[in-house]
């Protein structure tokens, strides 16, 4: 069964043990709490469409952990005048994880996620590569070394079940689609070169974000 929610003003498409960052929401982690404004219903009854909510449906969710983005610059630089502003934003985002999804008028039951569920979605990789280190003692699951992914699309892949380089390397075209889609990457995967870059870093190539950061702090090309 899946449904689509709405919540801080955007659309969200969820099932069973799905995990998602949604727009801030009261609560600690481990809180469970109730989605209730429900667009759409499907399952193997079929899909129900709401006009503009599904009545008697709601989404129970457990909160994992309250977040925040990383830092965005805005300058603004007013011509002729002498003016100059530079503010800085972090987008507050709260983690939750889908435990039920219930229709006409149920009650939520309050369980949370059992601890397989919990450590499937968390880290579902470890059947390809625990730990897995490679040339140069490097650990495969760290996917920061690879140029362009930050703290916040790093949760998003390991989320998605996304957690070593073999699995980037891995990745073929519709892979790459689906995930751009899906984690709203913009085409940074072909871009910035993701799946080259955890390719050398399995061939034992030194991290390009390292680099980068070396030529940035040194201004100087390498």
């Amino acid at each position: 069964m899946f449904a689509v929610i709405k919540t801080g003003g955007k659309q969200y498409s969820v099932a069973a043990n799905d995990e998602l960052e949604v727009e801030l929401l009261e609560g600690a982690p481990g809180d469970m709490i109730t989605f209730g404004e429900i667009l759409l219903v499907g399952g193997e009854a079929g899909i129900t469409i709401g006009a503009p909510f599904v009545e008697g449906a709601t989404v129970a969710a457990e909160i994992i952990d309250q977040m925040r983005t990383r830092k965005i610059l805005v300058f603004k630089k007013r011509r002729r005048q002498n003016s100059k502003r530079s503010r800085g934003h972090r987008q507050h985002l709260t983690i939750v994880r889908i435990t039920e999804i219930l229709t006409n008028g149920a009650q939520a039951s309050g369980k949370k996620a059992t601890k397989a569920k919990v450590a499937k979605a968390a880290a579902p990789a470890t059947d390809a590569a625990p730990a897995a280190l490679v040339s140069g003692g490097l650990d495969s699951s760290n996917l920061s070394l690879i140029s362009g992914i930050g703290p916040t699309i790093e949760k998003k892949l390991r989320a998605a079940g996304v957690t070593s380089w073999e699995q980037i390397a891995a990745w073929t075209d519709a892979d790459i689609a689906k995930y751009d889609e899906e984690l709203t990457l913009r085409g940074r995967v072909g871009r910035e070169e993701w799946v080259q870059q955890a390719s050398e870093l399995l061939a034992g190539k030194p991290p390009r974000a390292k680099i980068d950061q070396a030529e940035l702090k040194s201004g100087e090309d390498r």
